[in-house]
C-alpha cells in the first residue's frame, strides 16, 4: 500500500516497539486521529485492522517515542530569534528528520526588541500555524537575558540585563503565557526572587550561564531551581577544592541536568561519569543547535555573531563555543556509544524526561493509549526511517519501508 500523507487512521506493524510499560517484539500500533489509539502484538491483528492504510517494516526496525528538544535555537538557516514565522515553520519543518517530534523555541540574549519580536512570533505561531505533520512548538525557553557576564559563553555581554520581574511578566503576556523555561543566573541580583515566582507560577526555573558557587546553588534549590542549562557550559566548573556549580548538579537529586551529547561540549568519559552520577531519571538530550544545523561548513551567525563552522563544530571568533549543529537521532547514539545505556534510557532521557520537566506527560513523552502519535521508527542502526507528528508523517527515508 502507499502511504497516506494526511489520513486520519494509519496502522504500523512488524515493530520492535518500545512502550512506556516496556518492549513488545513483533508489535503493531494503529492511530487514529493524531492519537495512539492501540498497541501489542502484531498476531493480535487478526481481523481488526482490515481495510487500514499501513506500513510494515522490516527486521530490525523500531519504533519510539518522538524526542523533545526542550533547549534549540534553529537549524537550517533559520532561528527562534530571527521573529519570523517562515523561519519557525522552517525549524519545525526539519526537525522531525532526526527524531525531534516537538522542542521549546529557544530565544537568546538580545536587545529587548529583539527578545518581543521573537516572543510575539512564537505565540503567533504556535496559535495558527503550528499543524499536525511538522514538530510541535510547545513554548518558549527564554535562555538569558538574567545571565552572569563571567559566564556569558556566546551570549552578547552588552544585552545582559538584571533580573526584572516587571519585564519577565510583559514578555510572558507577549508570549501568550507560553514561556516554559527560563535559564537565569541565580547569584545575580533578583535572581533567587525571578526563580521563586517562576516556581510559583508553574515555569521551570533553570540555572544557566552563572558563576554560582556551592552555596548558592544549595539556596536556588531551595528557592525553587529544579533544572540545569547544558550543564558544564557555561557555568563555573567543578574542582575538588571549589565544587562550583557543575559539583552542586551532580550531588543535588533535586536538579535535572540537560547535556549537550555531541562530543564537543562535554568530553564523552565526563559524559559516562556524569550518567553514572545523575542516572537516566535526572538527564535531558538537548542539542542547543543554532541555524547552521542542516547546513554545510561555513560562515554563520548566531546573535548578530560571526560563527565559523568546522567539521560540525561552531566557533565564534573568539574561539568560544557557539551552540552546536548537532542532530537529536546523533545525541541519542552518542549517549549510547559513550556510556553503555541502552536504549530504553536514552528515550528516557530524550522524550520522557523533557515531557515531564515541563508538564507534558499527559499527552507526550511515551508510547500510551491515548496520548499524542508523535513516533520514531528507527532502522537496525538507529538512523531515522519515519516520523510521525501528532499522527501525520512528517519525514520518511523510504528506505526501510514496504
Amino acid at each position: 500500500m502507499t502511504m497516506k500523507e494526511s489520513g486520519e487512521v494509519l496502522l504500523l506493524k512488524d515493530l520492535t516497539i518500545y512502550t512506556e510499560e516496556g518492549i513488545i517484539p513483533d508489535g503493531y500500533l494503529l492511530i487514529e486521529e493524531g492519537n495512539i489509539q492501540s498497541f501489542g502484538r502484531t498476531v493480535e491483528l487478526e481481523g481488526k485492522a482490515e481495510n487500514v492504510q499501513t506500513i510494515a517494516f522490516p527486521k530490525g526496525c523500531k519504533l519510539i517515542p518522538g524526542m523533545i528538544d526542550i533547549h534549540i535555537h534553529g537549524a537550517k538557516n533559520a532561528d527562534a530569534m530571527d521573529g519570523s514565522k517562515d523561519g519557525l515553520k522552517t525549524i519545525a519543518g526539519i526537525l522531525p528528520y532526526e527524531g525531534t517530534t516537538s522542542f521549546l523555541a529557544t530565544t537568546m540574549t538580545q536587545g529587548q526588541a529583539e527578545i518581543e519580536s521573537a516572543l510575539e512570533s512564537i505565540a503567533a505561531f504556535m496559535k495558527t500555524e503550528n499543524k499536525p505533520g511538522q514538530a510541535e512548538i510547545l513554548g518558549v525557553h527564554l535562555e538569558g537575558p538574567f545571565i552572569s557576564e563571567k559566564r556569558a559563553g556566546a551570549q552578547p555581554l552588552d544585552a545582559i540585563k538584571t533580573a526584572d520581574l516587571d519585564l519577565f511578566q510583559s514578555w510572558n503576556n507577549l508570549a501568550d503565557k507560553q514561556i516554559r523555561l527560563v535559564t537565569l543566573a541565580p547569584e545575580k541580583e533578583n535572581g533567587l526572587k525571578l526563580a521563586s515566582y517562576l516556581k510559583e507560577n508553574g515555569i521551570v526555573a533553570s540555572m544557566g550561564h552563572t558563576d554560582a558557587v556551592y552555596e548558592e546553588v544549595v539556596e536556588a534549590v531551595q528557592a525553587g531551581m529544579n533544572h540545569v542549562t547544558h550543564l558544564y557550559n557555561g557555568m563555573r566548573g567543578f574542582h575538588h577544592r571549589d565544587p562550583g556549580t557543575a559539583g552542586a548538579v551532580l550531588l543535588h537529586d533535586e536538579l535535572t541536568a540537560e547535556m549537550i551529547v555531541d562530543g564537543v561540549h562535554i568530553h564523552p568519559e565526563i559524559v559516562k561519569l556524569t550518567f553514572k552520577q545523575k542516572g537516566k531519571d535526572r538527564i535531558i538530550l538537548i542539542t542547543d543547535s543554532m541555524r547552521a544545523k542542516w547546513l554545510e561548513d561555513g560562515v554563520s551567525s548566531l546573535g548578530g555573531q560571526k560563527v565559523i563552522v568546522k567539521d560540525g563544530k561552531a566557533l565564534l571568533e573568539n574561539g568560544a563555543l557557539a551552540g552546536s549543529t548537532l542532530k537529536m537521532n546523533d545525541a541519542l547514539t552518542n549517549m549510547m556509544a559513550f556510556t553503555g545505556c541502552s536504549l530504553e534510557d536514552v528515550i528516557i532521557m530524550g522524550a520522557y524526561n523533557p515531557a515531564k520537566q515541563i508538564g507534558v506527560l499527559d499527552r507526550k513523552g511515551s508510547i500510551k493509549t491515548g496520548k499524542d502519535a508523535d513516533l520514531v521508527v528507527l532502522d537496525e542502526n538507529n538512523e531515522v526511517v519515519l516520523t510521525i507528528c501528532r499522527g501525520i508523517i512528517a519525514a520518511k527515508s523510504g528506505g526501510a519501508m514496504k
